[in-house]
């Protein structure tokens, strides 16, 4: 697809109506109708989850796959009983165009994230954003700014906050259950590699010039999109922004650190030496907060998966495979009263998450994955990357957003978009 100057301004001048109240949400069906964009394993598991709801309807669908909206679109279809009653877009702009359309879910690459929620937000569309929120630092703090004045209901696919073990293992360390905090590690998986890719033939039905969008231009090969987009640096960060996105945030929920972040990062990591995929393979970065704890993210070689923080008294341990671990035992089963912290809450499950979505889409309570959260736990991601690239510790002041002395750091905080697809056309 081209874009062209005057199709770019025509639709953001569309999208550019004032916030007004949802129809649907108090139009007769009382349901809140949703489009979801992206259908990649994410977006399908998304599909299925959200057709869950009864206060919901899937009405649209939106992928530059062809084969991925058509597939998405029959299951709604089926699952509903009807035929046809779900609309198919390549472009997100139409979807966002429809002004009976309440909701969004963006289960895109990273390299998507920020000027499609920004949209979404200027178009009136609450928003479900898959993690990790954005790819570059400035990029997050442009879209929580941009949500904040819109007023937009936000949630963050960081669905671990919705599960038992995550929560009730944050409460217990801010709860002073394990001492006083020293020390937080995480655990992720590997990285992965390929060979150098041939250029191939781009796919009927994929539309490959609108998956790139503002990423910088490469020649099509199967290998660099879908999936293994998460691999390739000009689309993510490997596995340090993919799986670390979830537990990194669930390290700062129990530090306190869901407004703040680190002064001090360093890290190093294994690179590959060629080949398509091009993120780490293995990473270990060292992050120092200003009460003086130590936040550690590496392999699973390492650490252990999942997060551990370590006190003068004990420690906890969450992990989805082994829920939560405590030292002394007797903590796991221990009682906060009334007068403890107690963390937001939503059902204890992945489903929990999507219901707590859509409640406060009705009630515009704060979700228990906002937006400002997200940007200052994927932040660390980002400047780990940053510090093992140049392989130097990276000065971070975490109320200006800025890094201290450090030139060509501090230009790894953007990246430029490319031709029509620009930051200005956002402002």
């Amino acid at each position: 697809m081209t874009l062209t100057r005057r199709a770019w301004l025509n639709s953001a001048a569309l999208l550019a109506a004032p916030l007004i109240v949802p129809r649907s949400v108090f139009g007769q069906s009382n349901r809140i109708a949703l489009g979801i964009i992206g259908l990649g394993s994410m977006g399908l598991r998304h599909v299925k989850g959200f057709i869950q709801e009864p206060d919901c309807q899937l009405v649209a669908v939106c992928d530059v796959d062809a084969g991925r909206r058509r597939e998405a679109a029959e299951f709604v279809d089926r699952t509903y009983g009807g035929g046809g009653g779900c609309a198919q877009y390549n472009d997100f702009r139409e979807l966002l165009a429809r002004r009976d359309v309440d909701a969004v879910v963006l289960a895109l690459p990273d390299h998507w994230h920020a000027l499609i929620a920004m949209l979404a937000a200027r178009a009136g569309k609450a928003i479900y954003g898959e993690k990790p929120l954005a790819l570059t630092i400035a990029e997050g703090r442009r879209m929580s700014d941009c949500i904040r004045q819109h007023g937009t209901v936000w949630q963050t696919g960081s669905w671990q906050r919705s599960t038992w073990q995550f929560r009730f293992g944050a409460e217990l360390v801010r709860n002073g259950r394990i001492g006083k905090l020293l020390r937080v590690e995480v655990g992720n998986p590997p990285g992965s590699t390929c060979p150098p890719q041939p250029a191939m033939p781009v796919p009927e039905s994929l539309d490959y010039e609108l998956w790139l969008g503002p990423a910088p231009w490469a020649p099509y090969t199967e290998l660099r999109c879908h999936w293994n987009f998460r691999w390739i640096l000009d689309y993510s960060g490997g596995q340090l922004t993919d799986n670390g996105a979830h537990d990194i945030d669930i390290a700062h929920w129990g530090m306190g650190c869901d407004h703040t972040g680190p002064q001090e990062v360093e890290g190093t990591g294994e690179f590959p030496e060629e080949g398509l995929w091009n993120a780490a393979v293995k990473h270990h970065v060292v992050c120092r907060y200003a009460n003086g704890v130590e936040l550690f993210i590496g392999d699973k070689t390492r650490y252990a998966g999942g997060v551990r923080w370590i006190g003068t008294e004990g420690w906890v341990h969450a992990s989805r495979d082994k829920g939560l671990l405590t030292s002394p035992a007797h903590l796991v089963s221990a009682k906060l009263g009334p007068e403890a912290e107690h963390l937001d809450r939503s059902l204890s499950n992945r489903q929990g998450h999507i219901r707590n979505f859509l409640d406060c889409i009705r009630t515009r309570a704060p979700t228990i994955a906002p937006i400002e959260v997200a940007h200052r736990s994927i932040t660390v991601a980002h400047l780990g990357n940053i510090a093992m690239q140049l392989g130097r510790k990276i000065r971070w002041n975490p109320q200006t957003e800025q890094i201290s002395g450090d030139p060509t750091a501090t230009r790894m905080l953007a990246r430029p978009y490319r031709g029509a697809w620009h930051h200005d056309a956002l402002v």
